[in-house]
């Protein structure tokens, strides 16, 4: 699967801060699974949103981390020429609420631990995917802790 089919798929999910990107996480998860890489999925306390962890390659200390966020902000209140959770693509342009913010570096990170997966690395590619960043960095506490 190459990048804009993620970002394709990503974009489609509706990860309004005030909504659940627990699709989203379970939609990576399998993607990931699907090149035997190993995630773990951090839930907050009501269950409705999660952080996920993946290591590719060696488990040794350090490495290189990938991180990004998943929720994306509303748009109530915006002119979209078009549909908003539709990836669209004009004069070479990619279109879609959170290509920019984040989803396309997440897109880009996934299809980097895909293709990472099938080579030996000498060091871990670490992947850190955060909720609510929009609204206070609110996920990415716990997995520092």
């Amino acid at each position: 699967m190459n990048t804009k089919d993620i970002l394709e798929k990503l974009v489609a999910f509706d990860t309004v801060s005030r909504n659940s990107n627990m699709a989203l996480m379970h939609y990576i998860q399998h993607l990931l699974g699907e090149a035997d890489i190993q995630t773990t999925l951090i839930p907050n306390a009501e269950g409705t949103k999660a952080n996920l962890l993946a290591t590719i390659g060696p488990t040794d200390s350090g490495g290189v981390m990938l991180s990004g966020h998943t929720d994306v902000v509303p748009v109530e209140g915006q002119v979209w020429s078009k549909p908003a959770f539709k990836l669209t693509c004009s004069d070479g342009k990619y279109f879609g609420r959170g290509t920019t913010d984040m989803k396309g570096f997440v897109a880009c990170a996934i299809a980097s631990a895909l293709k990472a997966q099938r080579r030996p690395l000498k060091a871990p590619l670490h992947l850190a995917f955060s909720y609510d960043e929009e609204i206070g960095c609110q996920g990415v506490r716990s997995m520092i802790d």
